[in-house]
């Protein structure tokens, strides 16, 4: 068992793209925990996913055994977290299972809202943090104006900020000392009864549950009896190693350290994360406070374009959900679509990951509707319901209010383009709270409706600033405003992927927009097709589509006109008979394209 004072437990935080991952590289290549020749970039990302969008979405642990200079060897043990504002969640449970964290900086890009976002977290954990300035090779790093910077917005002393580049390996012995001498080593007791926090858990085929834990107090060795404080389940331990990113199994753990444990768990669910471990017989007195579990903010549905694929979805969905706690579903069906699940996501990046992995790793076709929020609905009745498909809206005359969910956004943009960001977010019906400047950049604090976020008001604000905007936000609460669900129909049939709650002020404006888009989307038929937008029993916009016609006068020369009158008629009559009976198919892109609101 390792020395208390020869430990250190710390993560790794900043904004996307700021070489989190880089970093960890380093630090695991230059201490030879993984050999040269095994080693390959972004290691710790193991999703196809994330090796191709280039971020992180799982926080990956490894333990690194460190010859210091002052002759001790150290173990520290990283946790590499993702920087995104979807996974937040994943950041909040790794910072409470260390004692530290390494903030890294671009020293080109300098401090973003996510940045601001993470170390508050850590903050928040009680963390001793140690600023690094990344990419101190660039043409256009500036140290000393990120350093300021780091001082004005977050307060933290940056004078000795250690300045690195993890890309060509430049000051990572300086990171590696900076962690022994800046970083606490973790307290504990060894004697004391075990107390471990489980931090995160997956499935793995061959050993099934794989559990990570962080030890508190006491100490845990294979073939002992445990106890799960907040479910009750008791398990025997089978296996104990440590993560070098590859499994390598001990005999025990003491306090302090970071390992995990396989006790033939069969789901994932049987282990909730921030639960207390403890010894069966010798049990500790109090549990740990846990995390609160993560509330999903955006629900869609999904549904298999080919009906028969169905049981295949239920599959990758119930997979899926044994490596994610965040990710909720349940089932639904609709008239347009068939069987599928409604599912709850943290975010729209955490949607798409979802979206892309059942897609690519379980080969299935799949159908996204509108992404909504949930809305609370009071009744007259003194009730209320919560809503979570615009299609389940229940009678307007039954209904007294609705209730939103708000947002507070914090918006880092520079100066020049300020004016823009200002308008997008009035746009979305946005209240500003705040405006301050940090040198040449803007922060902007709004309070904004999560439905006018969640569809694309990140790609806008990309593109209103050039990509130079950063974008953060919490959930504040709900609020009432006059919202209205929006019908699409086709043909004179309802669309149930496509109703949306919108804004009566600006429920026109919407309608409009969807029908003119639909009419481009959607393929002419045999027969003429009007598609409409329709708020209860009133129709708000309309467009109609005209029908494909075969020249059934061509056969015709000359002669009598009525002829050519008889077949027209003809033709008529069959058109009008097909659009009673006729079905409108609608294509997928179509789907796609017409949820993709622009402006």
């Amino acid at each position: 068992m390792t020395d208390l004072s020869h430990i250190r437990n710390f993560s790794i935080v900043a904004h996307i793209d700021h070489g989190k991952s880089t970093l960890a590289d380093r630090l695991i290549q230059s201490t030879g925990t993984v050999k040269d020749r095994d080693m390959q970039a972004q290691l710790l990302d193991s999703m196809d996913i994330e090796r191709e969008r280039g971020i992180t979405i799982k926080a990956n642990t490894v333990r690194i055994e460190y010859p210091a200079k002052d002759g001790e060897t150290y173990i520290l043990n990283l946790i590499d977290t993702p920087g995104h504002v979807d996974f937040a969640y994943e950041v909040s449970r790794s910072m409470q299972a260390v004692e530290g964290s390494l903030l890294v900086v671009d020293a080109s890009q300098g401090v973003e809202a996510q940045t601001l976002a993470n170390v508050y977290q850590a903050i928040d954990a009680d963390h001793d943090i140690v600023p690094v300035l990344n990419k101190i090779d660039l043409p256009a790093a500036d140290v000393d104006r990120v350093a300021e910077q780091i001082e004005d917005v977050i307060g933290i002393d940056a004078t000795d900020a250690v300045q690195i580049s993890a890309k060509t390996g430049i000051g990572i012995p300086d990171v590696l000392e900076a962690i022994v001498t800046r970083l606490p080593p973790p307290k504990g007791d060894k004697d004391a009864p075990l107390k471990a926090m489980l931090v995160d858990s997956w499935y793995d085929p061959y050993l099934g549950v794989v559990v990570m834990i962080r030890v508190i107090d006491g100490k845990i060795a294979k073939g002992d009896q445990i106890l799960m404080m907040q479910t009750g389940a008791k398990y025997k331990i089978e296996k104990l190693a440590v993560l070098k990113p590859q499994m390598v199994d001990i005999p025990e753990l003491g306090p302090g350290e970071i390992g995990i444990l396989t006790a033939s768990i069969k789901q994932v669910r049987d282990t909730r994360v921030g639960d207390t471990i403890t010894h069966e017989r010798k049990r500790c007195e109090t549990a740990l406070p846990g995390f609160k579990p993560a509330q999903p903010v955006v629900f869609c549905g999904l549904f298999p374009v080919d009906n028969a694929q169905f049981e295949d979805l239920r599959e990758a969905i119930d997979k899926l959900a044994l490596n994610d706690a965040s990710f909720t579903f349940e089932m639904e069906t609709s008239a347009a679509l068939g069987f599928g699940f409604r599912c709850g996501f943290l975010g729209l990046l955490h949607l798409e990951v979802i979206r892309d992995r059942i897609e690519r790793e379980y080969d299935i076709d799949l159908i996204t509707t509108a992404p909504s929020v949930i809305y609370h609905v009071y009744m007259r009745d003194g009730t209320m319901t919560k809503l979570h498909n615009p299609a389940d809206m229940p009678d307007m005359t039954h209904v007294d209010h609705i209730e939103e969910p708000r947002i507070k956004a914090t918006i880092l943009v520079p100066d020049e383009y300020l004016g823009d960001v200002l308008k997008l977010c009035q746009d979305r019906r946005g209240i500003q709270a705040d405006l301050t400047y940090a040198g040449a950049r803007a922060m902007a604090v709004y309070d904004l409706p999560l439905n006018e976020v969640v569809f694309d008001f990140y790609d806008r604000l990309k593109s209103v600033t050039k990509g130079y905007a950063s974008f953060d936000y919490q959930m504040t609460g709900y609020r009432e405003d006059f919202l209205v669900k929006m019908q699409i129909l086709v043909n004179d049939e309802p669309v149930d992927a496509l109703s949306m709650m919108v804004h009566r002020d600006r429920a026109d404006m919407r309608g409009r927009a969807m029908v003119e888009k639909l009419k481009d989307l959607i393929p002419r038929h045999m027969f003429k097709i009007p598609i409409q937008a329709a708020i209860g029993g009133r129709v708000i916009a309309r467009e109609t589509l005209s029908a494909l016609r075969k020249d059934v006068t061509a056969k015709c020369y000359g002669g009598d006109a009525s002829r050519k009158r008889k077949l027209l008629d003809k033709q008529k009559a069959g058109k009008k008979k097909m659009r009673q009976f006729g079905k409108v198919e609608i294509p997928q892109e179509a789907f796609i394209n017409a949820l993709k609101m622009d402006g």
